[in-house]
């Protein structure tokens, strides 16, 4: 294909940021931070820095503002955008939830039947008119179906405010309490119990049960150690609600039965190191999924009555590990991985009998879909490849048929000219980690622009569904690919063990053989080679970025976590004191020396750059918009080299970046742009 080619604007200065020193002393190190004052978000020389920086990128973007609208049409045109979800049964009712065109928000909606009038629960574009931003959080209706309750965020920090909607009038209680986490009726239709957060960190630490319409909310029960949030779900069969405090390694269990949600809670298990257990209940027994003496989690149940009664049901394998399960009257669904790729098996309660379902893609994605029901043998899940769009199907338990209820429409989108690959790339110590490749099949495959992305932290696994969007690129001849890096659970618990804590440099190094990899095998080369990752995986960027600086041509930062020293140092700020776990605690010397050898913002040195995009917002509660401009600013300074690095600050919206469908692809278009306009592939 023949394209104009690009390049940025840099006729205009950056913007410089003052430096007003602050030096921490640890360890017998002395750490100066040129930039901490930027974290004064109340201060108008800080918004007008973050404006002028806005503008800056503005300008230096400009020649490829009709790149990105050009962008921005064809993800547009492979979007159905009059659609509707596959409708689910619960309680009677069938659910789902629908777009319109030219509306940015899910209109959520009921019906009894299919042949039924829509009855519309929460039209998302109507509360959300004249505000930058709109955030729906929980959404649950009562037991007897006529109340709603939901949270909302109007600012992207997720700080959530209880509402609470008569379905059968239309009247709305708003504001009935702020900073809410997690959202659960009780049977009687009129007693909630909310998780709150604290004021200050944002720690879910408050569990209250709140009676509409009688009184005060009752605290339940308070989470006082500041490594633990408060969780609470309920269980399948809607019989217990199912509580206590969790950390990155252990949790407590209590439960509460919700036909007596006055009454006191009932410790199940008691917190211990390093065990885990997560709550269902079948008949008069509760299914646990723990990793007590089972690395990779199994399955057991337990009488009632009787909790320290354990009965194996699926043992532990080393090999697979047992991300989550789903109980129903006559089976467990257990959603699983297994050499890096996800898989379902299927417990039948009766015989004891467990199928693994097939897939025969060379990497996907499949997931245990919108399963509401307790007493059903229909099991709804849904499955994608980077090649194949999003299908959701229904599997009858009991005779083992399916049904594609959907196939995800995809206008344009031709899946015989797409190939997906997955390759293992010997890492720096000798592991094999996977990796999966997308791109068209009349491909050269040699030295051909490459984006390669990665996450890697908190267990958290790479998924290899369809993005309708990433079709752009593939089709001006890029490779996008996928590494399966440590750190993440890909292949397991002991592969997320690997990539954390003392062993996080692995993280960084298994991302750096991949991109090597990828330039040895001559699929691309350095100038054609662009990195991306965000949030903890803007943090793999960035210190991919300080450890082989011309590792690839441009790099992009999502709201990366770059200031790792100075934000685990400081308890009061969100996530903090709950990722000591993940990261390790620099107040101890040894895990500080771990976090100092890889930390972006303190390592970064007087070399020569990739390019690179920072994109943070303001109102970000997860990853704080003063760390990535505090690392722009550093970077400007302190490289050796004057190419580009453009930051910008969203003025509103949150981590996940905007709240709207169509602001959303106007993101990616950008980031889209800058990509190809860094590798002079336009």
């Amino acid at each position: 294909m023949n394209h104009t080619p690009l390049s940025f604007n840099l006729d205009i200065t950056a913007p410089t940021a003052k430096r007003v020193p602050v030096v921490t002393k640890i360890h017998g190190d002395e750490l100066v931070d040129d930039y901490a004052w930027l974290r004064e978000k109340q201060n108008p020389k800080v918004l007008s820095y973050l404006n002028a920086e806005n503008t800056y990128f503005e300008a230096a973007m400009e020649p490829t503002k009709e790149l990105q609208a050009k962008l921005y049409e064809e993800m547009l045109g492979r979007i159905k955008e009059d659609d509707q979800s596959v409708p689910y049964p619960k309680n009677g009712w069938l659910y789902y939830h629908r777009t319109v065109k030219g509306q940015s928000y899910p209109i959520r909606c009921r019906k009894k039947n299919n042949r039924s009038k829509e009855f519309v629960l929460l039209d998302q574009n109507e509360l959300a008119v004249g505000k930058a931003f709109y955030s729906i959080g929980a959404l649950e209706v009562s037991p007897d179906n006529k109340l709603l309750a939901y949270t909302t965020d109007e600012t992207g920090y997720r700080q959530y405010k209880l509402h609470v909607k008569n379905l059968e009038t239309g009247a709305v209680t708003e504001n009935l309490m702020e900073r809410v986490d997690s959202v659960e009726w009780a049977a009687d239709s009129k007693t909630l119990f909310v998780i709150q957060e604290h004021e200050v960190t944002k720690r879910s630490f408050q569990l209250f049960r709140l009676t509409l319409g009688e009184s005060e909310p009752v605290l339940v029960m308070q989470e006082d150690d500041s490594l633990f949030d408060l969780y609470l779900t309920k269980t399948q069969d809607e019989k217990y609600l199912v509580f206590g405090g969790h950390s990155k390694e252990e949790n407590d269990v209590y439960v509460l039965e919700t036909e007596t949600p006055n009454a006191e809670p009932k410790l199940i298990f008691a917190r211990k190191p390093k065990e885990r257990f997560s709550l269902e209940h079948n008949a008069d027994r509760f299914y646990v999924r723990t990793d007590k003496d089972a690395k990779n989690f199994r399955i057991i149940s337990t009488p009632v009555s009787a909790p320290d009664q354990w009965t194996e049901v699926v043992p532990h394998d080393p090999q697979v590990r047992i991300n989550n399960f789903l109980v129903l009257k006559d089976h467990i669904v257990l959603g699983d991985r297994q050499n890096g790729l996800p898989g379902i098996r299927v417990v039948d309660l009766k015989s004891g009998e467990i199928q693994r379902l097939q897939f025969k893609d060379a990497a996907y994605s499949v997931s245990i879909g919108a399963n509401a029901e307790f007493e059903t043998s229909k099991l709804r899940y849904t499955y994608s490849s980077a090649v194949k769009p999003l299908e959701t199907i229904e599997l009858d338990l009991e005779t083992g048929k399916k049904k594609i209820l959907k196939r995800t429409e995809t206008p344009g989108f031709d899946s015989k000219q797409y190939r997906t690959e997955r390759v293992w790339v010997t890492a720096k110590d000798g592991c094999k980690v996977p990796m999966g490749l997308v791109y068209r099949k009349d491909l050269k495959k040699k030295a051909m622009p490459t984006l390669l992305y990665a996450y890697g932290s908190y267990g958290m696994s790479a998924t290899f569904g369809f993005s309708p969007n990433i079709i752009s690129l593939l089709d001006r001849g890029f490779i996008y690919a996928v590494g399966q890096i440590r750190g993440g659970g890909d292949m397991g618990e002991e592969w997320y063990d690997a990539g954390k804590m003392a062993n996080k440099m692995n993280t960084f190094t298994d991302f750096i053989a991949c991109a090597d990899f990828l330039v040895k095998s001559k699929r691309t080369d350095r100038k054609k080679l662009a990195i991306m990752g965000g949030s903890a995986g803007g943090l793999l960027v960035g210190a991919v970025v300080n450890l082989r600086p011309n590792l690839c041509k441009a790099a992009l930062a999502m709201v990366p976590f770059v200031d790792v020293i100075n934000t685990m140092l400081d308890e009061t700020l969100p996530l903090t004191t709950s990722e000591f776990n993940e990261w390790g605690n620099p107040k101890i010397e040894e895990q500080y020396r771990w976090i100092r050898a890889y930390s972006p913002y303190e390592n970064i040195r007087n070399v020569s750059y990739p390019t690179m995009l920072v994109v943070t917002s303001l109102n970000d509660s997860q990853v704080s918009y003063h760390e990535p401009a505090k690392y722009v600013a550093k970077m400007r300074a302190v490289r050796s080299d004057d190419t580009p690095v453009l930051f910008k600050c969203r003025m509103d919206g949150g981590h996940g970046g905007a709240s709207g469908r169509y602001d959303y692809l106007k993101d990616v278009a950008m980031q889209y742009a800058f990509t190809l306009t860094a590798l002079e592939t336009v």
